[in-house]
């Protein structure tokens, strides 16, 4: 057998099939992320094990120069792509963090943070801390909970799971002349118009026109996004943005206008996004975000808050899902004393933003 070799730099290609091919793949791991996130402020990198030239293991590495002189931040969101839980494999990871070690330091980075697509249990957090990451002080980039619809059934099992108001607005919304369609890049000022509706309405922070233009011009065209636009008589009402890697499909960007809410576009949109992911062969869907606290906790607080994610968990809750939290963002620290800063100089801002 063709030992396996350290790998510093993959191309998009063969990084992009092997990411595909396993079986904890994620959008958030794919060349076309790594591509988007480069164009605001970010370096990419992929590297790995290889065997045959083919990455078997690896990570997609995003740098960011930190300010004051302080040096890089690296971070592999939803990675590294290795197999966790086969205990035999424990030579491959160690010899993978090495590589990301190497990796990190060469770009001058004080810490590796790291944000494994991995439950949030006691044997993945256990091993973690073996491996010398500690929880981050920064937490989580990406949303710890989530719910994640199954759209393995068929249709009328999929809308029999959902809440009966859910499956109600999605019939509402077609009775009253809702229509969905699939967007084309001339419909992304529209995209942008409601998005900005969204923003000021909710108060909900929103990337630039150009990042969601960036977006669609990586992964529509290769299929593995769409952007889905509800109609009102010809005109746009509610829009989204979803990611699919078949089996698994992602809901990251939505938005909504003031007009015609009552005609619940928003609900059919979501129906039919879910409608797209599984044509794919997509099984679940994952609605991305909801308050990071317990299931209790959330059905007994949904109806009075509103603040951060509160405002989109009583609507995401109508379509079913399983209720996960992820094992989080954990740190590998290479410079401790610029860390510490680092951290209270966060610390400071957010404590001055909140006033």
């Amino acid at each position: 057998m063709t030992e396996i070799q350290p790998v510093f730099s993959t191309s998009p290609d063969a990084w992009d099939r092997f990411v595909v091919a396993h079986p904890h793949r994620h959008i958030l791991q794919t060349s076309p992320w790594g591509a988007l996130k480069a164009q605001f402020g970010w370096a990419a990198e992929r590297v790995g094990l290889a065997r045959d030239g083919e990455p078997v293991a690896g990570a997609q590495v995003l740098y960011r120069r930190l300010p004051a002189g302080l040096g890089h931040l690296a971070y592999t969101p939803k990675g590294p792509l290795v197999d966790w839980a086969d205990d035999e494999n424990g030579e491959q990871l160690t010899a993978l963090l090495a590589i990301l070690d190497r990796a990190a330091r060469s770009r001058g980075a004080i810490v590796l943070t790291v944000e494994p697509d991995l439950p949030d249990e006691s044997v993945h957090r256990e091993r973690l801390r073996e491996l010398g990451f500690c929880p981050s002080l920064f937490g989580s980039l990406q949303p710890r909970r989530t719910l994640i619809v199954d759209i393995s059934p068929g249709e009328e099992a999929i809308l029999a799971a959902m809440k009966q108001k859910t499956r109600y607005n999605i019939r509402l919304a077609a009775r009253k002349g809702v229509t969905v369609r699939e967007a084309t890049e001339a419909d992304l000022p529209a995209f942008h118009a409601l998005m900005a509706i969204t923003a000021a309405r909710d108060r909900f922070g929103v990337h630039t026109p150009a990042y969601y233009e960036a977006a669609y011009r990586l992964f529509v065209p290769r299929g593995w996004a769409r952007l889905l636009l509800a109609e009102v008589e010809g005109k746009p009402v509610a829009a989204l943005m979803i990611f699919a890697l078949p089996p698994r499909a992602w809901y990251f960007y939505g938005a909504s206008g003031d007009v015609h809410r009552e005609k619940m576009p928003t609900y059919l949109l979501q129906w039919e996004a879910i409608r797209w992911a599984k044509s794919l062969g997509c099984t679940t869907y994952d609605l991305w975000g909801v308050p990071d606290e317990d299931e209790a906790t959330l059905e007994a607080e949904f109806t009075r808050r509103r603040d951060g994610l509160w405002g989109v968990y009583r609507f995401k809750r109508g379509f079913g899902g399983e209720l996960v939290r992820s094992v989080g963002a954990w740190d590998r620290v290479y410079a401790p004393l610029r860390y510490r800063l680092l951290v209270t100089g966060y610390s400071i801002l957010d404590t001055w933003r909140r006033r």
